[in-house]
């Protein structure tokens, strides 16, 4: 598939097949490094130490804002010690333990769509499907999910707010949207985790609050604000990581009857969708230090946003990278991070891709994209993925 069929954020420019300045350059308008090169941005995540998460130490003086319970962050010890909290918690076994619910929701979710229809597969499965595991999963209601969609997009929209170090007035009011609507998320879960405390339940809420590492347990608000990464980069990871995964096998005729032949290619399929289209585009980090990444020598305080969708693209890394390509060994993408900062949730999000796909093969032998409509991808150059796309059944 060639992306230049798609309309992409002008930002991502490798996504039309255009090769990046340097694997390592400024940017003078943002005053931020771009880390493009895939070696380049893997020694950026392998290093916490100079490379940290924590970009709230560039706010103006006074205004930094702390979250307690947001590993995305977090640096060491702190991170170290509450992902060794949630870890014993929302583990491997408890993923793997949601399987015939995703199965169950998944059917209940398509259920809704005729043979012979045509759907959008983002408003249909691919949204709702990840919002419900995870808000089951926690214990709050899943009927809450427009709300969660609402805020989870909101923070979307805001997050170029935080890329730099700049203070103008436009960017000082979307950061105090995206902090407004935060807080909102995080009181949210602040109180159903007060009612755990109060009155425990069967529930990953009720679980985190009761866990301890070393006599230390999270603190309430260290809960709610975990629990709010969860369910915002959960659901997002999923639901475009599913989207982009059609679009490729739509794209790729015979890709698409390999896997449908052999369903154990599913995963394989997932991977090198994530490769091409990474969900999250970007990870930022500020240095703690002076660096060398490359041939650039970059100050310390300076902010560096680490493209993974373009590390993706390097052809020093992999063959062809622009292409989708079903037989692809070794897939090493960083879409789900590295080192330390690696997602927590990308078992559940490849595990609920994988089963949704078998059973939408299952269900629909000719499914393939509406020609008659475009997909549609979410705006913003931090994530990539398809915000609509219509499939004929």
């Amino acid at each position: 598939m060639s992306s230049q069929q798609w309309n992409f954020h002008p930002d991502q420019f490798w996504m039309r097949g255009e090769r990046p300045p340097a694997p390592v350059a400024y940017d003078e308008a943002k005053q931020l490094w771009n880390v493009y090169g895939y070696a380049e941005a893997l020694q950026v995540l392998n290093d916490p130490e100079t490379f940290s998460s924590d970009l709230s130490v560039l706010a103006p003086e006074g205004q930094r804002q702390i979250f307690p319970g947001n590993l995305t962050t977090m640096d060491a010890p702190e991170h170290t010690k509450m992902r060794k909290i949630v870890s014993g918690v929302f583990t491997r076994g408890v993923v793997a333990g949601l399987e015939p619910r995703i199965k169950e929701i998944t059917h209940e979710l398509l259920d809704a769509v005729e043979p012979g229809d045509s759907f959008d597969l983002v408003e249909v499965l691919a949204h709702p499907l990840p919002v419900i595991v995870i808000a089951e999963l926690l214990g709050v209601p899943s009927s809450d999910r427009p709300l969660f969609k609402e805020w989870a997009g909101r923070l979307l929209e805001s997050n170029q707010a935080f890329s730099t170090g700049e203070d103008t007035p436009e960017l000082q009011r979307q950061r105090e949207e995206t902090l407004a609507q935060i807080r909102n998320f995080s009181d949210y879960l602040l109180g159903h985790v007060e009612q755990r405390r109060a009155a425990p339940r069967d529930d990953l809420l009720t679980r985190l609050v009761q866990a301890e590492v070393d006599g230390e347990r999270l603190s309430p608000a260290e809960v709610g604000n975990f629990s709010l990464v969860l369910l915002v980069a959960g659901h997002i990871t999923t639901t475009m990581l599913l989207g982009n995964t059609i679009l490729c096998l739509d794209a790729h005729p015979s890709a698409m009857a390999a896997v449908r032949r052999d369903r154990a290619r599913i995963p394989t399929a997932i991977e090198e969708s994530l490769r091409l289209f990474s969900p999250l585009s970007t990870l930022h980090r500020v240095t703690t230090t002076a660096a060398r990444i490359g041939d650039a020598e970059i100050p310390p305080r300076s902010v560096v946003m680490t493209w993974t969708a373009a590390a993706a693209r390097d052809e020093r890394q992999f063959r062809d990278p622009h292409t989708f390509d079903l037989d692809r060994e070794n897939i090493q993408h960083l879409s789900f991070g590295r080192g330390a900062h690696f997602c927590m949730g990308a078992p559940l999000a490849r595990l609920e891709g994988m089963l949704a796909l078998n059973i939408l093969f299952d269900r629909f032998p000719a499914l393939r994209r509406d020609p008659a409509r475009d997909p549609e991808f979410m705006p913003g150059a931090n994530v990539t993925g398809v915000e609509k796309l219509h499939l004929l059944t």
